[in-house]
């Protein structure tokens, strides 16, 4: 029988005639999130440069490119990027589930940030504060009604739009790729913690459990918060019951959380009843608070913020900063420097600080929207107080931390920028330049300009992995003021407080604008953040923000279930099912995966069956195998595993790539040894510096765009012939594989 060559594309994905390079293809199967393509009849040759029969599979449909779905991952990725870090976390029997109990406490954090935030509007700002007052009311319909209500029962009728966030959160955390026949067959794997185990993207169970145990913290965040007001009423006996109740289910569902047994089917308490008892559970409780808020009381005019709102959100803050120095104390005495780890083996401590980060910032960005709306822009401070008939609508401390936070980020990442350039320029400049003339013996001859943008091309590949040290000195001091800015808010003192303890009116003026000013970036960096991931997949210049997308959405959902589902519990169920097909049916297999597309063959690999894998032969390129993945997530992608995959093809995998890659890299590096060396070739790009005869132009440098060149159509032969049964033809001599260059 042939051979078919199934090409998996990365990030850039331009569709399946691209992935061909035919101008006319069809699907063969799949639907139109993930399918396989190959060349129409009639329309193109069907097969490549090696001779094998084409094949696409594209699967961008799962992972962005459209508004709806771009716009679900800017507001869920504070959630996102807190699921990540749980995959970050360094290996080890002591680690791994003290690390993940860590992990999933900062996202039902996460989950109570959220809560809150829709809570200091409509219940804050908008029920408590701006209702009290005519001048708030005035010319708003919208509003207007709830002038002749009671202030108690306005809290109670306002609730309701957070526990709509809640129900909005609970339809988002049910969403998956995974079709039901891609469930696994043990009923014992639930959260296996290996690539190779067939249930490694079953994870529904998991997922229903972690989404169940959220609605309870999301619900008794909503609780708390309504009750608080209520502490001083004629109802106090009832009102201390529901808080106790509501502290109790919070505390039973935070336990859940951290227990290691989460991630195993079993009966009793993990039952899918008893999981789905405790999520209703908190939504009766819920109903009976809003019930409670309800009843008539005294009358009352509340003209202060919310009582409790900010001690709440500045608890929050602080426990959210406290969990993370455990985690980061953790990780950094349990990681082996041997490993080389990425960011010296903190990835996932630095990853959830930005997740909160950016949860605290979008909180505190629509909370001073929302404020500059409803005072009509005269926002109170402590420098500038409100006329008496204004609402004192001003956000919690930690919020205001939060929009000077931004502003600081903005400082430290242009230092770092500056940093980095310093760095491109002074000492990578002279060893790059000696890569190049080696690299190209007609590098003499060459333009000067030439000359100087391959070498830029390869300082700008190299940049990334020797930022590390730049990165860890801006987490330490941006976590050294987050804990300050934690101790503070508890004190209640913003910004423009210890501007004025320090320096009087002078100082805290400025630091008033440089905190309304980082409230106004939050919201813009939103925006911005949106349009990129719309067109992440069809401009090179902000593809980046596609690499981050599929980055994070790789993985599983065992940390946060409201993250972005996970486009790989789909599509590599996809690839070993046409693998299958094809295999049995006598075909032999190219597996070949461009960027994010390789480490979805090499995940593919580990799932196939003996007897499939016999048939079937790797090519990978541009591909962040070795270079990102084995150093962010050693426990899951570490040289290990890789090798695993090697093992498993009796070594018939190939990987290309260039120096003037800025992502993808050797899998194996110049360390390997045995058959692992033989797996990485390097291929020159440009191909040359000269324009070559009969040619106008010089070779373009192609970084990490990959197509189809003689190079790529050599190692696709090479991995054919070395699929063909011993005594059989071998092939036209003299056609070795790409050279390897040292």
């Amino acid at each position: 029988m042939g051979t078919t060559e199934i090409r998996v594309h990365g990030v850039a994905d331009r569709g399946p005639e691209a992935t061909l390079d035919r101008p006319i293809v069809s699907r063969v199967a799949g639907d139109r999130d993930a399918a396989f393509y190959r060349v129409r009849p009639g329309f193109g040759d069907p097969r490549g440069g090696a001779g094998t029969t084409l094949e696409a599979y594209r699967w961008s449909g799962l992972a962005g490119g459209t508004a709806t779905r771009t716009f679900s991952l800017v507001l869920l990725l504070p959630f996102m990027l807190a699921n990540t870090a749980i995959w970050m976390l360094p290996p080890g029997r002591r680690t791994q589930p003290v690390g993940k109990a860590l992990c999933r406490l900062l996202g039902a954090t996460l989950t109570a940030m959220y809560v809150l935030s829709i809570v200091g509007v409509a219940i804050d700002l908008v029920a408590w504060q701006c209702a009290s007052y005519p001048r708030c009311m005035d010319g708003r319909r919208e509003i207007a009604w709830m002038a002749g209500v009671p202030a108690e029962q306005r809290l109670a009728l306002l609730a309701l739009l957070p526990l709509l966030a809640i129900v909005l959160v609970w339809w988002l955390g049910g969403r998956t790729w995974q079709l039901p026949e891609n469930s696994s067959a043990d009923p014992e794997a639930l959260g296996a913690g290996r690539l190779d185990n067939p249930a490694f993207w079953d994870n529904r169970g998991l997922l229903m459990r972690l989404r169940a145990l959220h609605i309870v913290v999301a619900t008794a965040t909503l609780n708390l918060a309504v009750l608080t007001p209520l502490g001083s009423d004629g109802h106090r006996m009832a009102g201390d019951a529901l808080i106790v109740a509501s502290v109790v289910l919070l505390v039973v569902a935070l336990t859940m959380l951290c227990l290691p047994k989460i991630e195993h089917r079993g009966g009793g308490l993990w039952s899918p009843r008893a999981v789905r008892l405790t999520g209703a559970t908190g939504l009766v409780l819920t109903g009976v608070t809003l019930a409670y808020a309800a009843l008539p009381r005294r009358p009352s005019t509340p003209v202060a913020a919310l009582p409790g709102y900010e001690s709440l959100v500045a608890r929050l803050f602080s426990i959210q900063w406290a969990l993370l120095v455990v985690l980061t104390v953790l990780v950094a005495a349990r990681t082996s420097r041997r490993s080389r780890p990425a960011l010296l083996g903190l990835a996932a401590p630095m990853m959830l600080s930005v997740a909160i980060g950016l949860a605290v910032a979008y909180s505190s960005a629509l909370n001073y929207g929302i404020a500059e709306y409803l005072d009509r822009g005269l926002t109170p401070t402590p420098a500038r107080p409100s006329p008496a008939d204004v609402p004192p609508l001003a956000p919690p401390a930690a919020y205001r931390w939060a929009a000077l936070g931004v502003s600081t980020a903005l400082v430290v990442a242009a230092v770092v920028a500056v940093v980095a350039r310093y760095y491109q320029r002074i000492r990578q400049r002279r060893a790059a330049e000696e890569i190049v003339r080696r690299e190209f013996p007609e590098a003499a001859r060459a333009a000067p300009e030439r000359v100087r943008a391959v070498r830029d091309k390869i300082i700008g590949a190299r940049l990334a992995d020797r930022l590390g040290p730049l990165f860890l000195a801006a987490y330490a001091a941006l976590n050294v003021l987050g804990l300050a800015a934690a101790g503070l808010s508890m004190r209640r003192q913003g910004p423009e407080d210890v501007a004025r303890l320090l320096g009087g009116d002078p100082l805290a003026t400025p630091m008033i604008l440089v905190t309304d000013l980082g409230g106004l970036i939050i919201g813009l960096f939103a925006l911005v953040l949106f349009g990129a991931g719309l067109f992440a997949y069809r401009s090179a210049a902000i593809r980046v923000v596609g690499v981050l997308w599929e980055l994070a959405t790789f993985w599983p959902r065992s940390a946060h279930p409201l993250a972005p589902p996970c486009y790989a519990e789909r599509v590599v169920p996809d690839l070993t099912r046409r693998i299958n097909h094809l295999t049995a049916g006598g075909d032999s297999v190219v597996l070949s995966g461009q960027s994010h597309g390789s480490v979805l063959v090499a995940a593919t690999v580990l799932q196939l069956p003996a007897a499939a894998r016999a048939r079937v032969a790797l090519l990978t390129y541009g591909t962040p195998l070795g270079r990102l993945y084995s150093r962010v997530f050693p426990a899951y992608i570490g040289p290990d595993m890789l090798r695993e995959v090697g093992e498993r093809l009796d070594w018939r995998w190939l990987n290309l790539w260039r120096l003037t890659d800025p992502i993808g890299g050797p899998v194996f590096g110049i360390d390997a040894a045995g058959h692992a060396a033989e797996v990485d070739r390097r291929v020159a790009d440009p191909a040359g510096l000269l324009i070559p005869p009969g040619d106008t132009v010089p070779p373009t440098i192609r970084g990490h765009r990959f197509v189809p060149d003689a190079d790529f159509d050599r190692t696709v032969a090479e991995l054919v012939r070395r699929l063909r049964p011993p005594g059989t033809d071998e092939g036209p001599p003299g056609s070795p594989g790409p050279p390897v260059r040292a």
